[in-house]
């Protein structure tokens, strides 16, 4: 009897050890199962955000995009129309200077009545300047120097020129946003990568540190986001 019973006991603590391995590998398994579902969800969420991300950084790196090329259309236009007021301010002042040779020649010679004449074809602009210049003394070396000698087309000119300037400036500008926008997409595809691999039947340490990383990576990618301006 007490044999039997011995055994029985024997047996029973025997079954009893062996359930409780059985059992912790089904924890264990129930618990890899419900990690690797927590990872599926958070893997998707993650690549979901940053696919959007991605649509938005190629929609202002195309937009930005066309305002450079808008912006590189206006330089190139203001820089031909500045050019050609150039032209006409040295065209003028061409003519002035021919009107000038003369005067200076019937003064040389001393004609008074050709000199007369000679004042009477002075075009506008530099009627005012050759009037500056003979109220202070002629002591300039001519009306060209003066400050109020301004051919037609001078003003323009500068005008455009300089606008010229700052749309070619705000081309180059508008050229590096795009390209930062288009960097950034290179940076959310490393996030879509991540989050990928993540998903593939690894084990769970390297799952969670792989999503780990693309969820900083976006992070950074979002907060640098943040500080580039939108064209919409």
């Amino acid at each position: 009897m007490a044999d039997s019973e011995s055994r029985d006991e024997t047996g029973g603590t025997s079954t009893a050890a062996a359930s409780k391995p059985a059992k912790t590998k089904l924890s264990a398994k129930k618990w890899g199962k419900k990690q690797r579902s927590l990872i599926d969800i958070i893997a998707v969420f993650v690549l979901s955000i940053t696919a959007v991300l991605t649509a938005w950084c190629g929609f202002e790196a195309s937009k930005w995009g066309g305002e450079m090329s808008i912006a590189f259309s206006q330089a190139s236009s203001s820089r031909i129309q500045s050019t050609n007021f150039e032209g006409e301010a040295r065209d003028a002042r061409m003519f002035d200077l021919v009107i000038w040779a003369s005067y200076v020649e019937s003064v040389a010679n001393d004609e008074p009545a050709l000199t007369a004449y000679i004042e009477e074809r002075f075009t506008p602009h530099f009627a005012v300047a050759f009037e500056d210049w003979d109220a202070s003394g002629r002591e300039e070396s001519g009306p060209f120097v003066m400050e109020s000698y301004v051919p037609p087309g001078t003003v323009e000119a500068a005008e455009l020129g300089e606008f010229a300037d700052q749309k070619f400036q705000e081309a180059l500008d508008n050229n590096q946003r795009g390209d930062n926008y288009s960097l950034l997409t290179v940076l959310f595809a490393l996030v879509l990568f991540l989050s990928a691999m993540a998903q593939r039947d690894i084990s769970p340490k390297a799952a969670w540190g792989l999503l780990g990383l693309a969820m900083v990576v976006a992070v950074v990618g979002i907060v640098i986001l943040t500080t580039f301006p939108i064209k919409i």
